[in-house]
């Protein structure tokens, strides 16, 4: 059964960084997706960042593109969350997930990746605030 469990939240000042870990195991296929997800109060969850296991292809929300990047450790079955540059609207609860694609999600993966059906198990979430 894949388990995915997430680490390294916490408090950090504006522009600081955080890198979040999320470690994933149990996969049946090779062919599956990471995702990092986060909530804040009172809004909806949103997607983040998404890696593929397949080819490494790596997608961003506009919020983050050019301050957070998603990467993968194969051999430790991890995949990171780098996030720089953080701003006070970052704060949230953040999620790992996971979800096994067959080949329409794969070839629709772009589109599909900040969705939450896409995965199927999540994390029990970290806490990130940002704040002076």
């Amino acid at each position: 059964q894949v388990q995915v469990v997430e680490s390294g939240g916490g408090l950090v000042q504006p522009g600081g960084s955080l890198r979040l870990s999320c470690a994933a195991s149990g996969f049946t296929s090779d062919y599956y997706a990471i995702g990092w997800f986060r909530q804040a109060l009172g809004k909806e969850r949103e997607g983040v960042a998404c890696i593929s296991s397949s080819d490494g292809m790596t997608y961003y929300a506009e919020s983050v593109s050019g301050r957070f990047t998603i990467s993968r450790d194969n051999a430790r079955n991890a995949v990171y969350l780098q996030m720089n540059s953080l701003k006070p609207e970052d704060t949230g609860v953040y999620y790992c997930a996971a979800g096994h694609l067959d080949l329409r999600k794969r070839l629709q993966l772009s589109a599909i990746w900040d969705s939450r059906p896409t995965y199927d198990r999540w994390g029990q979430g970290t806490q990130v605030t940002v704040s002076s």
